[in-house]
């Protein structure tokens, strides 16, 4: 997603607002591990949503890769 569907202008546009925060586990460090079973995650790609109150909105978690367009529509969800 970082190559094609982050790099669009429209999605950009849509992440205005969005505080972004990368976690790079590719190293498979203990760390890295830890980190994914705290959130619950096998591996990458995931995208987590959290609300105000640092609590995550899991109906709106991406696992996968998302073109552009999809993505947009899953923003456009999480906003309202």
């Amino acid at each position: 997603m970082e190559a094609y569907t982050f790099t669009d202008p429209k999605v950009k546009q849509a992440l205005a607002g969005f505080v972004l925060l990368r976690a790079d586990v590719t190293k498979d460090s203990d760390d890295d591990k830890d980190l994914l079973t705290k959130l619950n995650l096998i591996g990458p790609p995931a995208i987590l949503f959290f609300g105000a109150d640092n609590q995550e909105i899991t109906a709106h978690r991406v696992i996968g890769y998302q073109n552009a367009e999809t993505f947009i529509k899953t923003l456009q969800r999480v906003k309202s």
